[in-house]
């Protein structure tokens, strides 16, 4: 394969899917079970989530700018330039935080067939009393619970029957929001064993959550978001009424045994709600594009090969790679927010091509299938696709589903992507677009 047909099928499928309709709506989107494995069914079809952690933070600004406190006409704007490149490398589902408004979820979906798991943090991030934010929750305080729980029954109500809406998420791994109180990312604690009764105090309440949800809305899954299988034990015994088992993982090139251990303690459907690669190699301290798409193929390789029906484990129903543009906010939250900052802040062996033993090797602000350009007058911004948008979008061209699909097929079709093609294909749609 040669980098003009990585071009050809990039028009190929923009031309398609401008000529698509959106899929016809049906309200109640379920996970099922059978002597196959685990499904997510939308409109009566197996349905793997091609997903993408999604948000929209121009350059200089971090977690307080809210996209969706702009005009109509800039929402929309913004909207149709990043859902047009979502939508052309087969992106099916986007994971955002709440904040925004069923009306423009139901825009992503009518205009460009994308769903939207809704994620509520869940006290990731502290909760708020009266006019006071509570950075820190502590899951066993009644009056958290009862915040908490309003707030879910609350987003419920205000999301049921919205078109393009998948399921509803709770959390961003708050059990490492045990260890540490704020968003940065850190290397975790080796003892575990203090933080026992909170985390179960904190499962309880998750199922709670779900629970409430569904007494309002009952035509959509409930999945919690966990940091890897940390307390897995736990969640066992306390988490027995959620839907799908999300987690966020990142391994490195493989999920190891991910899969088969939650299938043989468990038993959920899993959804990867984040996995990935940076994109800069903290050795060399250059841009890491090669490296960053060769992961995330990896990664989705093994996403297929344990959907249902395939004779793995069985009880994968997607993922959403982490994430689609740079956040250069996300060194330090406040401060160097117009600089693209290159210090890594955790260390992961799984990570090979930059890894030197005891020290930091991820950097959270390289993330990014999508490098993001300088803030225009405006206040847009340009993307510029790396290597890793083009190998995942030969990636989503295959359905795990499909009549006949078997192990051979996906690996032989994973075999094929060619990451120096991608990498040329960057290089060149980039250079058109200057």
């Amino acid at each position: 394969m040669h980098c003009r047909h990585f071009i050809f099928v990039f028009i190929s499928l923009m031309v398609i899917s401008c000529q698509q309709k959106p899929v016809v709506y049906n309200d109640r989107i379920y996970v099922e079970k059978s002597a196959d494995g685990w499904k997510l069914m939308v409109e009566g079809q197996p349905f793997m989530v091609n997903g993408m952690n999604w948000d929209y933070f121009p350059v200089g600004t971090n977690y307080e700018y809210v996209l969706w406190e702009e005009s109509d006409e800039f929402i929309r704007e913004a909207l149709d330039y990043e859902m047009g490149l979502l939508r052309d490398m087969g992106v099916n589902a986007l994971r955002i935080y709440t904040g925004i408004h069923p009306k423009w979820v139901e825009y992503i979906y009518d205009n460009y067939g994308i769903y939207t798991m809704l994620n509520h943090s869940f006290g990731r991030y502290g909760y708020p009393m009266g006019d006071e934010w509570i950075p820190i929750t502590d899951y066993a305080d009644e009056t958290a619970t009862k915040i908490l729980l309003n707030e879910v029954k609350d987003l419920a109500k205000e999301f049921k029957g919205t078109r393009g809406l998948l399921l509803y998420l709770l959390g961003n791994e708050n059990n490492y929001g045990l260890f540490w109180a704020g968003s940065e990312t850190e290397d975790f604690p080796e003892e575990h064993d203090d933080y026992v009764d909170q985390a179960r105090a904190m499962y309880q309440l998750f199922n709670q959550g779900a629970l409430a949800i569904r007494s309002i809305d009952d035509a959509r899954p409930v999945a919690f978001c966990n940091g890897d299988l940390l307390f897995l034990d736990i969640i066992i015994e306390e988490c027995r009424d959620i839907d799908i088992f999300g987690i966020n993982t990142y391994r490195g090139i493989s999920f190891t045994d991910l899969y088969e251990k939650v299938k043989n303690e468990y038993d959920k459907p899993v959804l990867l709600t984040e996995f990935g690669s940076d994109a800069f190699n903290a050795i060399t301290k250059m841009e890491a594009q090669r490296e960053q798409a060769l992961y995330n193929v990896e990664n989705w390789r093994e996403i297929y090969e344990n959907a249902a029906g395939l004779g793995m484990s069985e009880n994968s129903i997607g993922g959403f790679t982490f994430q689609f543009s740079d956040g250069w906010w996300k060194s330090g939250q406040t401060t160097d927010l117009d600089v693209h900052n290159t210090e890594a802040s955790w260390e992961n062996g799984g990570y090979e091509f930059d890894h030197i033993p005891g020290e930091n090797n991820m950097n959270e602000e390289w993330f990014g299938i999508c490098a993001k350009g300088l803030t225009d007058e405006r206040g847009f911004y340009r993307l510029y696709p790396r290597a890793a948008y083009f190998a995942i979008a030969e990636a989503h061209r295959l359905d795990p589903f499909s009549p006949g699909m078997n192990i051979e097929k996906i690996r032989q079709h994973f075999s094929e992507i060619d990451i120096e093609e991608a990498f040329q294909s960057a290089l060149e749609f980039n250079a058109a677009d200057q």
